[in-house]
């Protein structure tokens, strides 16, 4: 639990398109540079993102990581396939459930 602590700064993105959701979640990996790269789209299972409203939220170690996430999104996806709804530096990430 102490490790997903450290993954505080969140970014929860809406998309209607599960293939973005997938895509979103191979950019939340690359995007934490370091620590463990998994956490970032811990708990963003199709259900989860279902049961969210097609929401997932994402959680980064440092804000640049977050930051360098939401710009390679923007960089490589339409902007009307994905929308940023919310941004946290005190939103820890939680161990899968």
């Amino acid at each position: 639990m102490a490790q997903h602590a450290a993954y505080r700064f969140s970014v929860t993105i809406k998309t209607e398109d599960l293939a973005v959701l997938n895509c979103l979640r191979a950019l939340s990996e690359f995007s934490q540079k370091s620590g463990n790269n998994r956490i970032p789209w811990g708990n963003t299972k199709d259900s989860d993102w279902s049961a969210a409203g097609d929401t997932a939220t994402f959680h980064f170690s440092e804000p640049s990581f977050r930051d360098g996430f939401v710009f390679e999104l923007s960089r490589l996806l339409p902007r009307d396939l994905w929308q940023e709804v919310r941004r946290s530096d005190t939103d820890p990430a939680r161990p899968a459930q």
